[in-house]
């Protein structure tokens, strides 16, 4: 009986989260019907067609927060007009057709950011919409509001595993030939549909200045008693590290800053949700009064060790995030420092700000890097007597090390950005080793290893991209059975591990092979270990061609990257690219 209670309060509470928010849980259930029709049709769609309902899914799943936000903001105000409620999601359906044409035509690294910047603005205004106007228990609100995120992610995990064993049974018991791609469609129903209902018709309805709830026993006993520690310690541990560092005068790099970010952000998160048990326990008062001045010293210390990185290699995208982020910790530290008003609020608003901040407008990563770079060129090329006014002059007699930095520079645009954005450039550049002795007087000079030997060759894209395959019945890039085998004709195709490709024909395996060794063979008749990439290999350099009785394949590499152990001499492969032309006999 007390089961089918708890059955049946399940189902009350998804049929809650679907009257509650209905729009929202509507775009999550059009999500997973996209997500399903795409991986169904996904080998008889062109890649246009991927593309776009790839990107319809991104704008669905952006869709889901502004519903809820939207849903949210009319909860404030229940006296609102139902054609105003329907003027807000007509409002949000334009903003996400608009970011669908404006900053979604492609899908590349910078799009994505974007995107990402976009939704961790609306998942955090989902979280302190409720809340503006309102004087005190938010902390407690967050916190029913992620037991219910959790107690969701417990139930959503439960109810897929059970379905995926009964599906496994009913396959071995009765042979029946169940689709492996029914559990991933199971996982995508659960995670689309199921998820979202129950977690929504959780989410607290706010409707005093305050909200007050006891605090959870279990949490308390682990912030206490167990993290709260943890962040002495290591702080300590950061402390000494410091000290050191004075003493020695060694100072910081790379992974420095990581270590100190993510410990900051944790405190900041420590420090929120102690604020409703400051008044009875002397331990996090103390804690929450004085932390914030004793970590300012250690964000310090990572300034310095991002500001090391930054006059060697100039800003990049990853390094404006440390800053951005760190500037941001900064900021609310000092704020516990002289508010003791406890508006915690300020926390989710000011992190939200800065997401949008850091992807759009002229303080964006992208446009910051990008001039940083710019500079960083230019003043390599002035200190060499290569630039006047915005003319490079073309001298071959510069050290090896302002060759390695030029070329890394350009090659930074090329990948992340365009050739276009580099001020010194005139249009129609392109990054070959023709150009480069053209413009610079010097062929593209490849970095030397890093000290942790890791290292990354490539092949001349354009060159593989055109070629003569009438010897051949299949040409396939390695990144198309990325996500699974895929079917030709009669045949299967796959790659596992990365590099062991293989293709059968019903249950016949016809071909296999494993290419983790000859790209070794390529790096070592290469010399990388012993002097670094110098230039990227050619088509022929990295040309593999193996053939059994049933099969021949020829292979070629366009890009691979690895660690080298110097000391022993041995590469580790961790990725291959590759196209493969393949010839069935």
């Amino acid at each position: 009986m007390k089961l089918g209670n708890r059955f049946g309060s399940i189902i009350n509470t998804i049929k809650n989260g679907f009257r509650r928010f209905p729009i929202a849980i509507a775009v999550s259930t059009a999500l997973v019907i996209m997500l399903i029709y795409l991986i169904e049709q996904y080998s008889d769609l062109t890649q246009n067609a991927r593309d776009t309902l790839s990107r319809i899914c991104m704008i669905l799943a952006m869709g889901v927060p502004l519903s809820a936000c939207i849903n949210l903001i009319f909860e404030r105000k229940e006296e609102i007009k139902k054609a105003h409620r329907t003027s807000g999601y007509i409002i949000g359906a334009i903003f996400l057709i608009l970011y669908y044409f404006l900053f979604l035509d492609e899908v590349n690294w910078i799009s994505i950011s974007k995107y990402i910047g976009v939704s961790i603005f609306l998942y955090l205004a989902f979280a302190f919409i409720p809340w503006i106007g309102k004087r005190e228990g938010y902390e407690s609100y967050i916190i029913d509001v992620l037991s219910g995120f959790i107690l969701t992610m417990i139930y959503s995990y439960v109810l897929f595993l059970g379905i995926a064993i009964i599906l496994f049974t009913i396959n071995q018991l009765f042979d029946v030939d169940i689709p492996e791609k029914f559990v991933l469609y199971t996982f995508i129903i659960i995670g689309g549909i199921f998820a979202p209902s129950y977690f929504l018709a959780r989410i607290p309805v706010v409707e005093k200045d305050n909200y007050q709830k006891d605090y959870p026993k279990a949490l308390k006993v682990l912030l206490l008693y167990i993290v709260m520690p943890l962040i002495t310690v290591y702080s300590a541990i950061l402390y000494a590290y410091f000290l050191k560092i004075i003493i020695t005068r060694n100072w910081p790099q790379g992974l420095v800053s990581h270590l100190v970010l993510w410990y900051s952000i944790v405190s900041v998160a420590v420090i929120f949700f102690i604020t409703p048990i400051l008044k009875d326990n002397r331990w996090a008062e103390k804690f929450r009064r004085f932390f914030p001045i004793f970590i300012i010293p250690i964000l310090v210390m990572m300034f310095i060790a991002i500001g090391i990185r930054i006059n060697a290699y100039g800003l990049t995208e990853n390094r404006y995030y440390g800053i951005v982020m760190g500037l941001w910790v900064t900021g609310i530290m000092i704020y516990f420092i002289f508010n003791r008003k406890l508006g915690n609020i300020i926390i989710p608003v000011s992190l939200a700000i800065v997401a949008l901040i850091s992807v759009f407008g002229p303080l964006s990563s992208f446009t910051v890097a990008k001039f940083s770079q710019n500079n960083r060129l230019e003043s390599i090329l002035e200190r060499n007597g290569m630039l006047q006014g915005n003319e490079i002059i073309a001298r071959s007699d510069i050290p090896t090390e302002d060759k390695e930095e030029i070329s890394m520079i350009l090659r930074y645009f090329d990948t992340n950005h365009s050739l276009e954005d580099v001020r010194v450039l005139n249009e129609g550049f392109m990054l070959t080793d023709t150009n480069m002795k053209a413009v610079f007087g010097f062929p593209f000079t490849e970095k030397n290893l890093t000290d942790e030997g890791y290292f990354y060759v490539s092949t001349d894209y354009n060159l593989v991209n055109v070629m003569d395959v009438k010897e051949y019945d299949y040409f396939v890039n390695s990144n198309a059975l990325l996500g699974g085998e895929r079917e030709i004709d009669n045949l299967t195709m796959s790659l596992r591990d990365n590099s062991i490709f293989s293709i059968t024909q019903g249950d016949v395996l016809l071909y296999e092979k494993d290419l983790k060794d000859d790209i070794i063979n390529i790096l070592e008749d290469y010399e990388l270990g012993g002097k670094g990439l110098q230039n990227m290999l050619s088509p022929e350099e990295a040309t593999i061609i193996d053939e059994n009785d049933n099969v021949q394949v020829k292979y070629i590499i366009t890009g691979v990257n690895g660690r080298y152990d110097q000391i022993n001499g041995q590469y580790f492969i961790y990725n291959i690219e590759c196209v493969m032309l393949i010839n069935i006999k």
